[in-house]
């Protein structure tokens, strides 16, 4: 099981000379509020398999993912796990704490991760100074639920082997070259709703169809075969 992430969160964030700034969510923020606020704004570095929160905790901050990689992870009656939605560079979770509800999954890095926090009492105070501010969060939790969405739809529906085809096409990497990082067969099936014996064999007839291709560590997959499997 994951352990709660063991990096040390730096007391301020370099919001100012942030690299993503611009994408993230105090994108829209100008530099003065940004200065008001900076001192309750935290960074780490997450190591893989490490814990940002656990499903049930009291919401008191939203995480922005700078880099890498998060799962949100939630629990079967018979205790498996089901990956329901994976956060990216620039990507908010735990917005729930916003509703002053608990965390809803458990946020654990897929890989190592540079993540801030931002305590919902200053998301409040931005929101009640800028209203620019406060559509930006809209837009952010709509983004959230339609992912949410989207994996419940072409995850969770189909033929398995449809399923991971989906998978691949939602993970390679955004500059369209069909490049990717594949997930252990456990986390896979987590994603897909299979046994891990499935999700073996399904990856393992992808390869022998040179559907997955090993290069370096990472896969190459071709883009176009995948969306004829996917759309099947």
């Amino acid at each position: 099981m994951a352990e709660r992430g063991t990096g040390d969160w730096h007391a301020e964030a370099q919001c100012e000379s942030c690299t993503v700034r611009e994408a993230v969510l105090f994108g829209k923020v100008d530099d003065e509020q940004l200065k008001r606020v900076r001192r309750s704004v935290s960074e780490c570095v997450v190591e893989a398999n490490s814990r940002l929160y656990r499903i049930g905790e009291p919401g008191e901050a939203v995480f922005t993912v700078r880099s890498g990689l998060v799962k949100l992870v939630q629990y079967l009656p018979d205790g498996n796990e089901r990956i329901v939605r994976l956060v990216r560079s620039c990507d908010n979770t735990g917005l729930e704490s916003l509703l002053g509800q608990p965390y809803q999954h458990d946020a654990i890095a897929q890989q190592r991760s540079r993540v801030c926090r931002i305590p919902v009492k200053v998301i409040r105070q931005l929101g009640n100074d800028d209203p620019q501010l406060y559509q930006e969060l809209m837009l952010r939790w709509q983004h959230a639920l339609s992912e949410a969405d989207a994996w419940l739809t072409e995850l969770a529906t189909g033929p398995a082997r449809q399923r991971l085809a989906r998978l691949l096409l939602r993970i390679v990497d955004a500059d369209g070259v069909g490049v990717c990082d594949l997930f252990g067969r456990k986390d896979i099936a987590a994603m897909l709703g299979v046994t891990t014996e499935t999700a073996s064999r399904l990856v393992a007839e992808f390869k022998r169809e040179g559907l997955l291709a090993e290069t370096d560590g990472r896969f190459t997959v071709p883009l176009s075969l995948l969306h004829e499997i996917a759309e099947d």
